[in-house]
């Protein structure tokens, strides 16, 4: 048995303003920091073997935060397939103007549904077309082996991951919010069942 642990990045400084963040490298807020420090005292008891995180700086400084805090340096590695999803035009935009703009139903289909992408962005079918393989090839064949794995990453990028390992529906998984900070922490057996 293994332990995979998914951590949402802390608090950004544009989660704070409510908007739409994206691609943009955008870095914590001090909150974020404060947030990544209490998920690091909550990880304590688990010795990571290795630590994955986006390229993306938010994720990176969660993922230092909580290492700092649990005094442990595996071997890290930054890969764009755990990046957020991309938001196309709505990048930068605020979340709630939009949720005026469209109205609740298309807002929330937007924000939460399975492959509906916002104008010029990617659905969340499309972030698991690039998060899965990179699981499944990178990540997934060292839990198999019954190393501890850390990952840091993004709202989007880890509920594809959870549908994944809790075989959610494409239906359900708009009921699937991770918040700031928060982590989910799962034992993975040799066959890679969560």
């Amino acid at each position: 048995m293994a332990y995979l642990v998914l951590v949402r990045h802390g608090k950004s400084e544009w989660n704070e303003k409510g908007l739409w963040t994206g691609w943009r490298d955008i870095p914590l807020a001090p909150k974020g920091f404060e947030e990544a420090q209490i998920t690091g005292e909550q990880l304590k008891d688990i010795r990571f073997d290795f630590a994955y995180t986006s390229a993306l700086i938010r994720a990176k400084q969660t993922l230092d935060e909580i290492l700092k805090v649990i005094g442990q340096t595996p071997p890290i590695t930054a890969d764009q397939a755990l990046n957020e999803r991309d938001y196309g035009d709505y990048t930068e935009k605020n979340k709630w103007d939009i949720q005026k703009e469209v109205g609740e139903e298309m807002f929330q289909s937007i924000r939460r549904s399975w492959d509906i992408p916002p104008p010029n962005g990617e659905s969340l079918k499309m972030v698991s077309e690039r998060v899965m393989p990179y699981y499944t090839l990178e990540i997934e064949p060292k839990l198999k082996e019954g190393k501890n794995i850390l990952i840091a990453a993004h709202g989007n990028s880890l509920r594809a991951l959870v549908k994944y390992l809790e075989s959610i529906s494409d239906t359900d998984i708009a009921n699937l919010e991770i918040g700031t900070g928060e982590a989910y922490v799962y034992q993975i057996d040799e066959t890679g069942k969560a």
